[in-house]
């Protein structure tokens, strides 16, 4: 067979799979456009009721998409009905549920802002927190856990915000108790992250970034274990870069609060 012959039959091979992957994609829409359009005529005509206990039922199932779908489309259909608030909040959990993080977030924060006075809020809050909290765990994190010293903290430390505003502006709140357990959690694996970033720079000869690094600590996350290695890289940092009063003043923390860990600093 000639060359040329060859391409002409490749040619119509490959013409032949574009077209019957156009046909599946075209198949493929037309079935989402058929299902989203049996969503919508489901709800044709129901209470805010029905479509709230339906929209309950899925997310109890666990067919979050569905459950999601539903309260959607409870509150665009009763936008003022009293299941609108409810509605709002588990839309969020929902979207919590099926790792969808950015969406819970979108979804919880406009429910504070249409909803600030709402006798939900701490719920809100708590349900902020728990996305940040969970936020980019891994099957692999999940299998073999990791503490969050060992991950980027920017999720946690928003985390921290968020259960910190609960039980500070709600004291009383039955999700207070729990939010101050993973506050104190985040707490020490936050200062244990900023330590091992200030021990990488201490090695490294950097520092001054090792003294910024053991004083945020110092200053964001007292009461940790990590405290006393903050105040020494602190003190060991100062010296090198030719401040003995904040060495000194450092040391004499360290004395009162950790006084054989001060000890051998001055072996």
């Amino acid at each position: 067979m000639s060359i040329t012959a060859t391409r002409i039959k490749a040619g119509a091979y490959l013409a032949a799979i574009l077209a019957l992957s156009s046909s599946f994609a075209g198949c493929s829409q037309q079935m989402t456009s058929i299902f989203s359009q049996r969503e919508k005529d489901m709800t044709e005509g129901w209470s805010a009721n029905k479509i709230y206990v339906t929209a309950k039922e899925s997310l109890n199932g666990g067919d979050y998409d569905r459950a999601i779908k539903l309260y959607e489309s409870l509150e665009a259909r009763y936008p003022l009905g009293r299941f609108a608030q409810q509605a709002q909040l588990e839309t969020a959990y929902a979207y919590y549920k099926n790792d969808e993080p950015d969406s819970a977030l979108d979804a919880i924060d406009r429910f504070l802002r249409m909803n600030p006075s709402s006798d939900s809020a701490d719920y809100a809050l708590y349900l902020r927190g728990l996305v940040n909290f969970n936020r980019g765990s891994s099957i692999v994190d999940k299998v073999f856990p990791r503490s969050i010293a060992d991950l980027d903290t920017v999720r946690q430390k928003e985390s921290f915000q968020d259960f910190s505003h609960l039980v500070t502006r709600y004291p009383n709140s039955k999700y207070a108790p729990d939010a101050k357990a993973r506050i104190q959690y985040l707490r020490n694996s936050l200062a244990e992250g900023e330590v091992n970033v200030a021990k990488y720079y201490m090695v490294r000869g950097a520092w001054l970034a090792a003294f910024n690094r053991s004083e945020y600590a110092i200053k964001h996350y007292q009461g940790s274990p990590a405290i006393v290695d903050a105040l020494e890289i602190k003190v060991q940092a100062a010296n090198n870069l030719g401040k003995p009063d904040l060495a000194a003043d450092s040391l004499r923390v360290l004395e009162t609060n950790f006084p054989q860990r001060a000890a051998k600093l001055r072996r």
